[in-house]
């Protein structure tokens, strides 16, 4: 695992395989962000089969196949959309290729697991709607942010048991490190959506699973390009405010200043205001102690610090595999994934509203 890039970091746990061994078939494809190997790895740690890979570029097949060798290069997408095998395909296509891709794989029959921001329009997302609606497909989103990290999911499990109360604020930052070989559409807004779309979806999607909403406005939004002249249409920070339907409020931040200087490719953090107390996520470093999904409790009953690094694993790949077999919704539901995404395209198009085009 890179913990240095962010586009590279992929997520270890415990095998905790809630299938048999070619019970549940799947397949990698459109391997354009390194994300794919953290889908990968959650799904194959919770018991699935990865049987193909397919890219058009073959460089990328044979680096796929050097970490996982059990998948075999299918000469074309179609083979594997013909596969009666397969019953989901992941993806990290670039973020304005995920929508038209997802609307192949859920029209061939199969279950679409992508990497986030899933779209980046609202055109995109009623046509991943009609799709899922036509043919019963899941289009099922990889939030990395809160499902393959520790600390998040330790957290969720505190606010279920009421440790904090009734959430009512949440207030994320999403720091970034930019890095280096970074491909040409991480920088060209057409292709990856802008900052809020793309890196916000996470702080979005967190917001409505903490505070329990199925619906928010976007209040407030702006993206500015700070120090990246040599790319017009590139955002390096941006931020935004949200109400709930329940009355919560969320805010955050996201950049790509991450300095060098830092161990991790970001110090992403998450703080939980509750009616009884407050959580902070501590998710990748915890700089006081150099240790990464820590999570701070202050409630009631005292001040609490859970060190959780791997003592919780990712629950989410297994209900995700268990979701797709008896057409269930416990990882997480359809209209949850779409939510979020519609809010994130929202903010996104709010900030663009206050800027020039380039």
């Amino acid at each position: 695992m890179n913990k240095q890039d962010g586009m590279h970091y992929a997520p270890t746990g415990k095998p905790q395989p809630v299938v048999v061994p070619g019970e549940f078939v799947f397949a990698a494809v459109a391997l354009d962000h390194g994300h794919i190997y953290g889908m990968c790895n959650g799904l194959t740690e919770a018991g699935a089969t990865l049987k193909w890979v397919y890219d058009p570029d073959a460089a990328k097949v044979e680096k796929f196949r050097q970490q996982y060798p059990q998948a075999q290069a299918a000469a074309s997408l179609e083979v594997i959309l013909r596969d009666p095998q397969i019953k989901l395909v992941a993806a990290a296509a670039v973020p304005s290729e995920r929508c038209p891709l997802g609307l192949k794989v859920m029209a061939a029959g199969k279950d679409y697991f992508t990497d986030k921001a899933p779209l980046i329009s609202l055109e995109q997302l009623a046509d991943a709607k009609a799709m899922v609606a036509k043919t019963g497909r899941k289009y099922a989103v990889y939030y990395s942010e809160r499902l393959h990290v520790e600390s998040a999911v330790f957290a969720g499990q505190l606010v279920a048991q009421g440790a904090i109360g009734r959430v009512i604020q949440t207030l994320g930052t999403g720091p970034h490190r930019e890095g280096h070989g970074r491909p040409d559409w991480f920088y060209d807004r057409r292709y990856y959506g802008g900052i809020l779309c793309d890196i916000g979806s996470h702080q979005i999607e967190q917001f409505l699973f903490y505070t329990g909403n199925q619906d928010a406005r976007i209040l407030a939004s702006q993206v500015r390009n700070v120090n990246h002249p040599q790319y017009p249409t590139f955002e390096d920070f941006g931020d935004a405010m949200l109400a709930g339907e329940n009355g919560a409020s969320g805010y955050f931040r996201c950049d790509w200043f991450t300095p060098d200087g830092l161990s991790t490719w970001g110090d992403g953090r998450l703080t939980l205001l509750g009616t009884e107390g407050y959580i902070e996520i501590r998710k990748y470093i915890d700089l006081s102690r150099g240790e990464q999904d820590v999570v701070y409790l202050v409630n009631q009953a005292g001040e609490f610090r859970y060190p959780v690094a791997g003592k919780i694993g990712f629950p989410y790949f297994g209900a995700l595999i268990l979701d797709c077999l008896h057409r269930t919704e416990n990882a997480m539901t359809q209209a949850h994934a779409f939510k979020a995404a519609e809010l994130c395209v929202r903010a996104q198009m709010l900030a663009n509203a206050r800027q020039p085009e380039a």
